[in-house]
């Protein structure tokens, strides 16, 4: 999957704690490429066992020129283990390797690895250092930039955790070669959410060349994950800790949240839950008067197309209810959610739960 030699880059504007993202195939074998990272003595990789034995080599390679111990940690794999247990053994690697509060860790892998990579950084000694090396969709489009890390809680989804930026974030595009195409779907799902709820050109461009996306055709792959940091940037650099603009990323993860936690982690993916829960925030938004029939129909259709499923699991509306009211986006017990106001905006609104439970009552298997 090679593009060209140098990197593209977005920056996420946030003053003293502004950070690239380079974008480019075959990323990983150049140090120049991590010149933004601060200096320091030891470098901890955070991989997983799936993605280690194909990346994990090539950065400890590039890093040793730049640190004198570069150590590597393989984690269990799965959003099943996005939890204290698994988060501790990044700190028992760091206490055990005697790190300092200059050690930079790097997260190599998928949303998973990356929320809690983040997190360990921001917890150690108080904060440290970290770096986003994302080698799916999903996390190069959405979970590595911007600075949220957590954790799951068998209660909710990403609950425990913190804002915490990164130096960098390096998306090595010739990495998702190696994605499953279940995984490629997932990733899907994050791209053509910033379509709806902020540039509609981007969702024409999406429908125009999904078969290329599904396809790894690399030029489209470089556009979308350009387009959707550029937009995300965008966003993040206005509103950092989701106060007001921010929350219009979550577009389909109230109830993607829900399903998820209701099935049990690991169960779907992220993005296949993202993926269904937009068309669940879909038709709510047609109930509430921000789209038509049409549109849902368009954005279902296209949800399909990238090989996400379009109808949610029966888990009994009080069950999806219950479960939506710990979202963190909810306000004493309300529930909120992000939904389309006017094709290409969103906004954040509740609803009545008698609303809720009849897109339920149309969008869940029976």
């Amino acid at each position: 999957m090679r593009l060209s030699a140098s990197p593209e880059c977005v920056e996420i504007q946030l003053g003293d704690r502004s950070y690239p993202i380079l974008i480019g195939s075959d990323l990983l074998g150049e140090p120049n490429n991590f010149a933004a990272v601060t200096a320091a003595a030891t470098a901890l990789i955070v991989t997983n066992t799936t993605v280690a034995p194909l990346y994990a080599a090539a950065l400890r390679r590039t890093l040793a020129g730049r640190f004198s111990a570069v150590h590597v940690l393989e984690l269990p794999d799965g959003e099943a283990h996005k939890d204290w247990q698994t988060l501790n053994l990044i700190f028992d690697a760091l206490l055990g390797h005697g790190c300092d509060r200059k050690t930079v860790l790097f997260a190599l892998g998928g949303g998973v690895v990356g929320d809690m990579t983040g997190f360990a950084a921001a917890s150690y000694m108080r904060g440290v250092p970290f770096v986003q090396v994302p080698t799916t969709l999903l996390a190069q489009v959405d979970s590595s930039v911007g600075g949220k890390t957590a954790i799951n809680h068998p209660l909710g989804k990403n609950m425990i955790g913190a804002f915490y930026q990164p130096q960098l974030v390096l998306c090595d595009l010739a990495t998702l070669a190696t994605l499953p195409p279940r995984e490629l779907s997932a990733g899907l799902a994050e791209v053509i959410k910033y379509g709806p709820i902020y540039d509609m050109r981007f969702l024409d461009w999406i429908e125009s060349n999904i078969d290329a996306l599904v396809a790894r055709e690399p030029a489209a792959l470089a556009y979308a994950v350009k387009r959707s940091c550029e937009i995300k940037a965008e966003v993040v650099g206005q509103d950092e800790r989701e106060i007001g603009l921010r929350a219009i990323l979550n577009f389909g993860h109230t109830f993607g949240h829900a399903i998820e936690s209701g099935l049990g982690y690991g169960q779907w993916l992220h993005g296949e839950a993202v993926g269904c829960g937009m068309v669940l925030a879909a038709h709510l938004s047609q109930r509430l008067g921000g789209v038509d029939k049409a549109f849902v129909q368009r954005l279902t259709a296209l949800i399909e197309r990238a090989g996400l499923p379009v109808v949610a699991p029966a888990l009994g509306a009080e069950r999806y209810l219950e479960l939506m009211r710990i979202d963190k986006k909810s306000e004493a017990g309300e529930i909120r959610f992000v939904v389309i106001d006017k094709p290409g905006s969103a906004v954040m609104r509740s609803a009545p739960d008698a609303m809720v439970r009849e897109v339920l009552a149309q969008c869940c298997a029976a």
